[in-house]
């Protein structure tokens, strides 16, 4: 049975007719983008400029680090300009894709004008006083609402376009092993056949540096076990998307069904939590852990958070470290007092209680 399109057709041609002759656009992803940000950017700006003339422009604070990331952007010829190089003030519509107003992870000043967000994570207060907003919460993906869009809107995309909102579902629900729900899997299969494969290739496979197998070894190293709970310290960081990396990679352990990872980078902390358990909603436990400490947020098995002005000091990081698992065991009602390194698996003492 056919996807039905209604809403996608009857949202994105209101928010177009209202665009309409409206002058510059900005397209505003969360902060060291990943591949389902760039891709949802990358589409609506397809969008805007077909439909309308509009040349949007796509922007986001912080960077793109991980390898996989950096080869999707110079493949897929992804142009975009750092938030900070640009004067707001000049754009008479904000969209935002893949994040919203005030959850801390993405550099639009918090006094910004939004209007348009398109998300697949839990609505927040701020959202609910932009003048669009399509947010799904069931959806996997934020690049399957754009890529309704485009389908209810009858555009042609490039193969680099579809390239890009394929992987962007791809990496996002771990092809279709985590978070989907059916338009997923829908538009997943219908952008397979449009999909430049050795692009893809390239991608998945990218080249990373030396540095990359020290932050594993560092990962390793560094995690405990607290009954079934597994906590990593990264301490500084080259670039904050490694502590989802190393938590993605982690979370295969096996008797582990929760992992928090955390490092700092240029003096604020960056926190990743997985889950496998459905019992377990990732953004309300990260929302608990880091309450008073900083901003957090997510979905179902997949959460982040934010510890902004933290010194760039080990001891700092260790303390938080301390306070947060501590916090997360509370809430998990997990046992502290038998901890266990994951090489080795000798047993070390509990953290303190803080």
């Amino acid at each position: 049975m056919a996807l039905d399109l209604t809403h996608s057709r009857e949202f994105s041609e209101q928010f177009i007719s209202w665009a309409q002759g409206k002058g510059r656009v900005l397209i505003v992803t969360h902060d060291n983008p990943d591949p389902d940000s760039l891709a949802s950017a990358t589409a609506l700006r397809h969008l805007l400029l077909v439909k309308n003339g509009q040349d949007a422009v796509i922007t986001f604070g912080g960077m793109i680090g991980r390898g996989e990331n950096r080869q999707m952007v110079r493949e897929l010829e992804i142009k975009s300009s750092p938030i900070h190089s640009l004067d707001l003030n000049h754009f008479n519509v904000v969209c935002m894709v893949d994040t919203q107003p005030g959850t801390g992870n993405n550099s639009c000043p918090e006094d910004q004008p939004v209007h348009l967000v398109i998300d697949h994570h839990p609505v927040r207060e701020n959202s609910r006083c932009c003048r669009w907003v399509d947010i799904r919460e069931d959806y996997g993906a934020s690049a399957t609402i754009l890529h309704e869009y485009l389908l209810a809107q009858k555009i042609s995309m490039s193969t680099k376009l579809a390239t890009a909102l394929f992987y962007a579902i791809k990496s996002e629900t771990q092809d279709l092993g985590r978070e989907w729900c059916r338009a997923d899997r829908e538009s997943y299969l219908q952008l397979i056949p449009l999909v430049n494969n050795r692009i893809l290739f390239n991608i998945v496979q990218s080249k990373v540096p030396l540095e990359y197998f020290r932050v594993f070894n560092k990962a390793i190293s560094n995690a405990r076990i607290f009954e079934g709970v597994l906590v990593f310290n990264l301490f500084e960081i080259s670039h904050p998307e490694i502590v989802a990396e190393m938590a993605d990679f982690l979370m295969r352990a096996e008797e582990i069904d929760v992992v928090l990872g955390l490092g700092i980078y240029k003096n604020s902390g960056v926190l990743s939590f997985r889950t496998q358990s459905q019992e377990i909603n990732a953004g309300e436990v990260m929302r608990h852990v880091v309450e008073g400490f900083g901003t957090a947020g997510g979905h179902g098995m997949i959460a982040g958070g934010q510890v902004p002005d933290l010194p760039a000091d080990p001891d700092a990081l260790r303390d938080l470290e301390e306070r947060l698992t501590q916090r997360l065991l509370e809430r998990l009602q997990r046992s502290p007092n038998h901890c266990e390194t994951l090489v080795g698996f000798q047993s070390i003492p509990s953290p303190s209680n803080i």
